[in-house]
């Protein structure tokens, strides 16, 4: 019998357990939760998707406050060109929220933050550049590159001081998008720390289209580390996506050949997760047959929740205002949408919701195809709800549970 706990992931010489816990927008990941794994010696994302928002209900300050107050007087506008956001104000929230963190951190292991590209900010490659430096400069240990191809984001980041020191991480979904990513960042001498390869079967924002059941994780976690061991890099190769046990996960590593795993769906209900305790009742209670991939995110990207999410059933007014990080020259998708539903008169389905709204205050429930099994890994108080595990005792499952050989 052998289990994950017989393996190890190494980065600038040390040595951790080949698991790390993917970072869940908007603060499912919370400072708590990685901090917790942290302390066991473990690597956890953050998010900053909404940083600025989730510093304010963290830290106190008053990012987006001051935001919509700034941009009030565009509010009746479609046109949401002029809706930008202060880059010197993202900057110090990003910092702060990051700072505060790491100071608390204790060492032991790694805080990572999850940085997606298609967080547009109405200008992307500017807000993109803030992000990834500030990040940086508040002494994050490491940078994951997600939700996009990335091309530019290492030169972003090649003046930074910290460039070569961090680790920097990027998310792929298929072998074309890593080798698009190292042809365009050959000339800047820098390979990325590790790869992420997100299968069909996670949650959240997906990489691959409505054909997404006719690809395999294992085939492409086969196919990026031939791809590797061709070029002769080394780099390390994470799984991730419906790995839901410390068996699956060692199986995994023993024979497709990963070097680590990464999961998420497992942590959405721990007590430390960010998720409202009531939400996290209907995760564990939720069946296959309520899980659906569908269209509803701006971005373009299809996306698996649950089916009962409130996101869906919502035609709230766009908050650009006071969010607005899917904007991109002026406009989004749900504002389009929105607008002519409520001021042509059209009776026009609505196909989207306003993501950042909705993912602010945690109702769009976002998961993977494990979700069903939740209930298998914990039982019923006296009260009837379902007893919520701790980071810790989750962490272990996937450490300790062992595999057959």
């Amino acid at each position: 019998m052998t289990c994950l706990n017989d393996f190890s992931l190494s980065f600038k010489g040390r040595d951790f357990l080949p698991l790390m816990v993917g970072g869940m927008g908007t603060n499912i990941s919370t400072a708590e939760l990685v901090l917790a794994i942290e302390k066991l010696g473990g690597i956890a994302h953050l998010s900053d998707a909404m940083l600025p928002d989730v510093a304010d209900k963290a830290l106190g300050t008053h990012f987006t406050k001051e935001r919509t107050e700034r941009l009030k007087s565009f509010i009746p506008q479609w046109d949401k060109s002029n809706n930008y956001f202060d880059l010197d104000r993202l900057a110090d929230a990003t910092k702060s929220y990051i700072c505060d963190v790491m100071d608390r951190a204790k060492g032991k292991g790694l805080v990572l933050v999850n940085c997606m590209e298609k967080l547009t900010m109405n200008d992307s490659l500017s807000t993109l550049k803030v992000r990834l430096n500030s990040a940086l400069d508040a002494g994050i240990d490491g940078i994951t590159l997600s939700a996009g191809l990335h091309l530019s984001s290492f030169k972003l980041m090649q003046e930074n001081k910290r460039f070569n020191d961090a680790l920097l991480g990027i998310v792929v979904s298929s072998t074309r998008a890593l080798n698009l990513f190292l042809k365009k960042t050959a000339s800047l001498g820098r390979l990325p720390d590790y790869v992420i390869v997100e299968g069909p079967l996670a949650g959240g924002h997906l990489g691959f289209g409505d054909d997404w059941k006719n690809f395999s994780l294992e085939k492409i976690v086969r196919e990026v580390k031939e791809l590797v061991s061709k070029d002769g890099l080394q780099i390390p190769v994470i799984a991730a996506g419906g790995i839901y046990s410390g068996k699956e996960a060692t199986r995994f590593v023993k024979e497709v050949g990963a070097d680590g795993i990464q999961a998420a769906t497992r942590f959405t209900i721990v007590k430390e997760s960010g998720l409202p305790d009531e939400v996290k009742q209907v995760y564990i209670n939720a069946e296959d047959k309520d899980v659906e991939v569908n269209h509803f995110s701006p971005t373009g990207y299809p996306m698996r929740m649950l089916k009962s999410s409130p996101a869906l059933s919502s035609d709230i007014r766009p908050n650009c205002e006071s969010y607005g990080y899917l904007l991109n020259h002026g406009t989004c998708s749900y504002l389009k949408e929105w607008q002519e539903r409520h001021q042509e008169s059209t009776e026009a389905l609505q196909t989207k919701c306003c993501l950042c709204t909705q993912m602010r205050n945690y109702k769009v429930w976002t998961c993977g195809t494990t979700v069903s099994k939740l209930k298998e890994t914990t039982k019923k108080g006296v009260d009837g709800k379902w007893i919520l595990p701790t980071a810790e005792e989750v962490w272990n499952d996937y450490k300790y549970e062992s595999f057959p050989g």
